[in-house]
């Protein structure tokens, strides 16, 4: 069995098992994964967060198995899209930090 079909038929659950162990080094039930092991949970969830998952975090990898990053400018306008629909407060550009209140 071929990686690509592998990660195609692998549930979301077994994801995030395999994503725990690469990790944290161990099973969600508390086992201890040898390196050979969280070597191939690493590259399997890799593999499945590529194909299946549409991430918009910074780096991501993308369905060819390649690093896709964003650039500063298509940052600001996630940011920005955020500002103008109400998800985070109306803040002045020169602000370093952003707080609610609490």
């Amino acid at each position: 069995m071929n990686i690509v079909s592998l990660v195609d038929d692998m549930s979301h659950e077994m994801y995030l098992r395999l994503k725990h162990a690469a990790e944290t080094g161990k099973w969600p039930e508390g086992v201890k994964v040898e390196q050979a092991q969280r070597d191939n949970a690493l590259q399997l969830s890799m593999a499945y967060q590529a194909r299946h998952l549409n991430s918009d975090q910074m780096l991501t990898v993308g369905a060819n198995g390649e690093l896709v990053t964003k650039s500063k400018r298509e940052l600001k306008a996630q940011f920005n899209d955020l500002t103008d629909q109400g998800d985070i407060q109306k803040c002045n550009k020169d602000d370093i930090a952003r707080f609610t209140d609490l």
